[in-house]
């Protein structure tokens, strides 16, 4: 990059962004279970369950995955200054697969469970503000299964108990346009490129050919 190029001047320029007006990380567990059946594509009343393993796997829902349900201000005393926040009641929808692995390696997979959690959360997010939910860390595991009983495309749990742990980051940002002073960047140079020259594979004259 040439320092003497025009477009090293630096120039007033606006862009749009998200101003972060709050952020915190938090942890959280629950427990999801259920006692009814659940619909296992291929599974039939004679398919022996025995010794079965049951994983489990979670995403975020493909649609709304995050609902606020309600946005309540709370005045809150912070260094002795009277601060109003905003409590909010969060929706959290998830998508939850189980898997049953038979002892020959066999596997049968739910069809998609649908697993909701709600929480309060205080924020600085006043009204207007958008609440932004990225899962650093999204994680399930079986506690406990009781009974399997099959059926005709379902498998029935007595105790099915299924953790799952999150780390979430959450934002309430809200869109700005600012201005500041900035320098236009060059693109670098291009990396020097040369064919490589004709290589020869290592020799073993010791052993072939044979001496005489």
């Amino acid at each position: 990059m040439q320092d003497n190029m025009p477009s090293q001047l630096q120039e007033t320029i606006c862009i749009n962004v998200d101003k972060v007006f709050d952020w915190i990380v938090k942890e959280a567990s629950f427990e999801f279970s259920t006692t009814g059946p659940i619909t296992f594509p291929g599974v039939t009343a004679t398919t022996n369950l025995t010794g079965a393993v049951v994983t489990c796997t979670v995403v975020p829902r493909a649609t709304n995955p995050i609902v606020i349900l309600n946005r309540e201000n709370r005045q809150f005393s912070i260094d002795g200054a009277t601060v109003c926040l905003q409590n909010l009641t969060i929706q959290k929808n998830f998508t939850l697969t189980l898997v049953v692995t038979l002892p020959n390696g066999t596997r049968f997979t739910s069809n998609p469970i649908t697993v909701s959690r709600c929480e309060q959360v205080t924020l600085c997010a006043p009204k207007g503000t958008d609440v932004e939910i990225l899962f650093t860390d999204l994680d399930c595991f079986v506690c406990s299964t009781g009974t399997l009983t099959p059926g005709a495309g379902t498998i029935t749990f007595s105790a099915l108990v299924v953790t799952i742990s999150v780390c979430q980051s959450i934002q309430s940002t809200f869109p700005v346009t600012v201005e500041f002073l900035a320098t236009f960047c060059e693109p670098r140079a291009e990396l020097p490129f040369a064919c490589p020259g004709v290589v020869r594979p290592a020799q073993c004259p010791s052993v072939f050919p044979p001496a005489g």
